[in-house]
């Protein structure tokens, strides 16, 4: 889904660089009422394991490949306006280190990528447990449908976008039908990753998910004929993990994923590259301006062994998503502290 230089024109672009950039805005002034010194070290640890899973392309159909989008994973996890800021991070990083999503289109691609993805994942989410039973199980069924939702809905919104500022003189029927069709079973893909993440954080840390906070019911009795709400427990349920143990074991877990599992995931293009290159929409694409980058398409320059160079990309890629991440959210939870606490009245 990274849209490069040259599939979108100029002014469609610069359009969709201001709305990203209103958006980024809004989501740092939202991620400072989501973010606490709890969940500030975890955002960090999302944006470098969405970076991880990205690299492990999945094959889908007709020599097709999907990866993680992983918006609805972040919204889920850490928020949406967190999401928002966690994507774009992991988007920024690619396109500058690894030539992978076009520079000029950083704008497109933070709005397919980081904001729609978000907006309706979140929205789905947040409709499906206002009607399920209030269990973490749903949570973890309302983040699969939320993330099987929000692929198709990202190939919408870039067919709209190319409809409006494509360079290509294609039948904007034949790609959004290409599109839809192709990322509809990319959201399969999506949508099991994102469950299986959100349920494995819910089994052993549920305070530190977002969409799992105030789900618990109340336990209610019956007293005099009536119900009523029982007591709240006087102490909180002790955590099965630690936050220092979910942080390395993530941590952990993104390394190997981007270090050694990555060289195993499908060399097949992905949806949008195949579907531009079936339909034509790749005629003008343009070479990335940092193409010549000593970490492009995932490799170190210079080291022959094609496992040991994608496995070093993988490390460094998450080293500096994390890094970068963690620096972005360490500033807004202090910008928070700064905000609430109290002010000098001194005389």
């Amino acid at each position: 889904m990274h849209v490069p230089d040259g599939f979108i024109d100029a002014p469609t672009s610069a359009v969709t660089g201001v709305v990203a950039a209103g958006a980024l805005a809004v989501s740092l002034r939202g991620a400072r009422r989501e973010l606490d010194e709890r969940t500030a070290p975890l955002a960090g640890l999302v944006a470098a394991f969405i970076f991880a899973v990205q690299m492990l392309n999945f094959p889908v159909a007709a020599g097709t490949s999907g990866h993680l989008l992983g918006g609805a994973l972040a919204a889920i996890l850490v928020g949406p306006c967190t999401a928002v800021l966690c994507v774009s991070v992991v988007l920024l990083m690619q396109g500058v280190l690894f030539a992978d999503g076009g520079l000029t289109a950083l704008g497109v691609n933070i709005t397919d990528m980081a904001i729609v993805t978000t907006v309706v994942s979140y929205a789905v989410f947040r409709g499906l447990l206002a009607v399920l039973p209030r269990k973490r199980r749903t949570v973890t069924v309302a983040s699969f449908v939320a993330a099987l939702v929000s692929v198709p809905a990202a190939a919408v919104a870039f067919t709209l976008i190319y409809a409006v500022g494509g360079t290509t003189d294609v039948s904007i029927g034949k790609v959004a039908t290409a599109m839809i069709g192709v990322h509809v079973l990319i959201g399969i893909g999506e949508a099991v990753i994102t469950a299986l993440t959100v349920g494995a954080v819910i089994a052993v840390r549920p305070d530190l998910v977002h969409g799992a906070r105030g789900l618990q019911q109340r336990l209610r009795l019956r007293v005099n004929g009536e119900l009523v709400d029982a007591p709240a427990p006087t102490a909180p349920v002790a955590a099965r993990t630690s936050r220092r143990t979910l942080w390395v074991t993530g941590l952990v877990t993104s390394l190997v994923l981007a270090g050694f599992v990555s060289f195993y995931a499908s060399a097949n293009p992905d949806g949008l590259e195949k579907v531009a290159h079936d339909k034509g929409i790749d005629k003008k694409a343009e070479k990335h301006a940092t193409a010549d980058s000593p970490l492009a398409d995932y490799g170190v320059r210079d080291i022959a062994d094609a496992r040991l160079s994608g496995g070093l990309a993988g490390v460094i890629g998450v080293g500096v998503t994390i890094v970068a991440g963690s620096a972005v959210f360490w500033a807004l939870r202090r910008r928070r502290n700064d905000d609430v606490s109290p002010v000098s009245t001194g005389i």
